[in-house]
């Protein structure tokens, strides 16, 4: 394994660590929260800053899975779709009067079982990720819409413990954003301070270097769509303890967000390059945006049209700063 610690993966692996870019980032958040305060005075208000808070959360849980597999020049389409199966396979648990342990340890194991799915079809059965992962967001959402008739399913009554995980609070922060911060904590060790991170960006950086170099690659590729599935079966429960419902439609273009936050993140779409620290800021810049947009009254449609043009930018960018670097 020492083999693989060569000078540009050590570059990778502390890519995992600081933060991409620089300082940029954290500047265009500052700019940002200044604008909207500008803009709208209610941006500052306790509560929304709560609100803005629980969106970075919902969306950060997601974005870090993402960003495993983007970390090995893979895409996951279908986390939208696993939130959308897991949401509905949450609340059909809880209507058969299961305790509350045992329906979230369910709802995770049905996410891990679709994230499973998606790495053996890429890893073993040589599926294109894009492919592979389309074909599961397709499959999931018409699972979840037959699980639950189209219909939203309510949790019952018996559901007052379980809401404090998307409702709650602890030590005057939302508990979802506990739970982001933990998530991307364990993250950024992992990527930063294990060999299985630095196999991770072995792989996305040079796949056939890192097979020759010992890596068990398929291992590595079929864990991080685990990993992936893992965390929307997590960020469904959030979405089910908030709203008290399993919306089959749950999570619906949230890969979009996903990938958008990762990208803005700085996570390379050509594998290799990023980490979870750019991936938090750039869940906080999304929200924020998103708020400001919220509170000037832009359409939802419209802010759809936004998102899309960041992640082609952000590309655009990418892109152009490897063609000046090569020169």
């Amino acid at each position: 394994m020492a083999s693989i610690d060569t000078d540009q993966q050590k570059k990778s692996g502390r890519l995992g660590f600081r933060m991409p870019k620089g300082l940029g980032l954290v500047w265009v958040l500052i700019g940002l929260c200044i604008v909207a305060a500008l803009l709208s005075p209610a941006f500052l208000n306790p509560i929304n800053l709560t609100n803005v808070m629980r969106q970075v959360a919902l969306f950060g849980v997601v974005s870090v899975g993402m960003t495993f597999v983007i970390l090995t020049k893979g895409i996951d389409l279908s986390v939208g779709s696993i939130i959308g199966v897991c949401a509905v396979t949450c609340a059909l648990l809880f209507g058969m009067g299961l305790p509350v342990g045992v329906v979230m340890l369910l709802t995770l194991l049905a996410g891990v079982l679709m994230g499973a799915a998606n790495g053996l079809g890429v890893a073993i059965g040589g599926v294109p990720p894009f492919i592979m992962t389309l074909g599961m967001m397709v499959m999931g959402r018409g699972l979840a819409l037959t699980l639950a008739d189209g219909q939203p399913i309510s949790l019952g009554q018996r559901t007052r413990d379980f809401m404090w995980l998307g409702r709650g609070d602890f030590l005057g922060l939302p508990v979802p954003v506990w739970v982001f911060l933990i998530v991307a904590a364990i993250a950024i060790f992992v990527l930063r301070y294990t060999a299985y991170g630095r196999q991770i960006y072995a792989v996305g950086s040079n796949v056939e270097a890192a097979r020759l170099s010992g890596i068990n690659v398929k291992m590595v590729t079929f864990s991080v769509y685990l990993i992936s599935g893992f965390l929307a079966s997590l960020t469904a429960l959030i979405f089910v303890s908030r709203l008290t419902v399993g919306e089959p439609t749950a999570g619906e273009g949230i890969e979009l967000e996903a990938i958008a936050i990762a990208v803005i993140g700085g996570t390379s779409l050509f594998g290799g390059e990023g980490g979870v620290i750019g991936t938090i800021i750039g869940a906080a810049i999304l929200a924020v945006l998103a708020n400001i947009m919220n509170l000037i009254g832009v359409s939802p449609f419209t802010q759809q049209i936004v998102k899309g043009a960041i992640i082609v930018i952000a590309v655009l960018y990418e892109m152009w700063s490897k063609r000046r670097a090569n020169k």
